[in-house]
């Protein structure tokens, strides 16, 4: 297991900010499982769904940014687990861009590579194993999206989300395996002991125009499509 604590570049946990986080929320203090709720609940709602200049920056940089998607997420929730000893790994796929649909429109959507990097945490609880997907979308951006969505019950696909119980989907943590994007992915690249590790394998396959694009406009209108849905439906 002490493989899955280890400190790297991007889960820099150690970094002042994220050990002043934990500190103040007294993280340390609580039993492992409560320990491990709590953290999934902070990244999941208080670090807002958005998109990052990319997904390559460490834990401490997506708790400044306040806001995160699929990857940038993990990070920082896999960071701060490993801070108060709870044993972590990442899983790393690709899922379809029609995921995206809504958040991302017009000829940008049309510009944006198929597949979509995309991973999630496995964490080490009780002698077992348990997928932790369902952080992606804070709690008030999809209430919003189940609003602005409310005859959908079943499956569902754009804005961020991928999931066949849009009503209900099971984002909530207790013992169980969590998801809100895992039925659009298209590709399965297996387990890295670190995010590290599975960004030197793999990257967004973007061009240097199109990545500066992105990270200059696109994922700024897609913020902005974003903040536009969770204050329109509250």
């Amino acid at each position: 297991m002490q493989e899955y604590l280890k400190e790297t570049k991007l889960l820099n946990y150690s970094n002042p900010a994220i050990q002043k986080l934990i500190s103040d929320r007294n993280w340390l203090m609580l039993k492992e499982e409560d320990r491990l709720k709590a953290i999934y609940n902070f990244v999941r709602d208080e670090i807002q769904f958005g998109y990052n200049i990319d997904d390559n920056i460490s834990a401490a940089q997506v708790l400044q940014n306040g806001y995160g998607q699929c990857n940038t997420k993990s990070v920082l929730l896999m960071a701060l687990l490993r801070a108060v000893n709870i044993p972590n790994r990442i899983h790393g796929f690709t899922i379809d861009k029609a995921l995206q649909k809504g958040a991302i429109t017009g000829i940008w959507y049309q510009l944006s590579p198929k597949n979509i990097l995309h991973s999630w945490v496995e964490v080490y609880i009780n002698e077992q194993w348990y997928f932790l997907e369902g952080i992606i979308l804070d709690k008030a951006y999809l209430n919003a999206l189940q609003k602005k969505f409310a005859n959908c019950k079943t499956t569902f696909c754009g804005y961020g989300a991928y999931t066949d119980n849009f009503e209900k989907p099971a984002i909530d943590w207790n013992f169980n395996n969590t998801f809100i994007q895992d039925k659009g992915i298209n590709q399965d690249f297996g387990l890295f002991n670190s995010p590290d590790e599975f960004y030197q394998k793999h990257g967004q396959q973007l061009n240097p125009i199109k990545k500066f694009v992105f990270r200059k406009l696109v994922r700024h209108l897609m913020n902005k499509n974003v903040r536009k849905i969770r204050a329109s439906y509250p």
